[in-house]
């Protein structure tokens, strides 16, 4: 997750200098709805137990996949909006686990699905009357997480885990972004965001992990004002 901060901070400086460009009207307050798509990244994790019986090891490698992001918005100031959004994402994940005592390990395949009602605030660097508005957001909701093995596993003397698991939990969203108007009721938006969650993947490992679920999302699309 450290690794992915530089980008969100050279972002948010990124979207402050375009801040300084004049633009004109395009649009006044009022309700919104758009749709974006793109890349969710999950966070990686990992575990080492180390005795003088032996050392126990586990970790999860998690693969890049398609996200979307369906949103309904209103403005309620010039600098302001309140959003609320339906958010999915698929990706693969590795669950491993070796432990030397006795030299068993699985290796297991798996997909996950991920469904979230988040609420945003955001907050613009420039007003209604810009045809280039950056802004920062935050916000929560719930995330509903399934993921489901879809291969077979390599075991040899351990217990992988359950075919399917499924979880839900509270979660914090930030995020970066900017608005380009295209005419007076459509702009293009570009995002790029972090989720904090509960993690079903370190908690399925043995041993089992300690790390949230950071989803980090990289998403543009259209929004078209009313």
């Amino acid at each position: 997750m450290g690794q992915m901060r530089p980008f969100a901070i050279g972002g948010t400086i990124f979207l402050a200098c375009l801040s300084a460009i004049p633009a004109k009207a395009q649009h006044t307050p009022g309700p919104y709805v758009g749709v974006l798509g793109g890349l969710s990244t999950l966070s990686a994790d990992a575990r080492s137990e180390v005795t003088s019986r032996g050392a126990d090891v586990s970790l999860y490698t998690p693969e890049n996949g398609p996200a979307i992001d369906i949103l309904f918005g209103i403005q309620v100031h010039r600098y302001v909006s309140l959003q609320a959004n339906y958010i999915g994402n698929v990706n693969d994940v590795t669950l491993i686990s070796v432990r030397s005592l006795d030299s068993a390990f699985y290796e297991q395949p798996r997909s996950s699905h991920q469904h979230a009602a988040i609420g945003d605030v955001l907050v613009y660097f420039r007003n209604l009357d810009s045809a280039i508005r950056p802004y920062l957001s935050f916000g929560g909701g719930v995330l509903h997480i399934a993921t489901t093995s879809v291969a077979e596993a390599r075991v040899q003397d351990a217990t992988p885990p359950a075919q399917t698991i499924r979880a839900t939990y509270g979660v914090l969203r930030t995020a970066v972004g900017i608005d380009i108007a295209l005419s007076r009721q459509w702009a293009a938006r570009y995002t790029f965001s972090e989720t904090l969650s509960g993690n079903p993947f370190s908690a399925a490992l043995s041993p089992p992990g300690q790390r949230k679920l950071a989803n980090f999302q990289n998403l543009v699309g259209i929004v078209r004002a009313f």
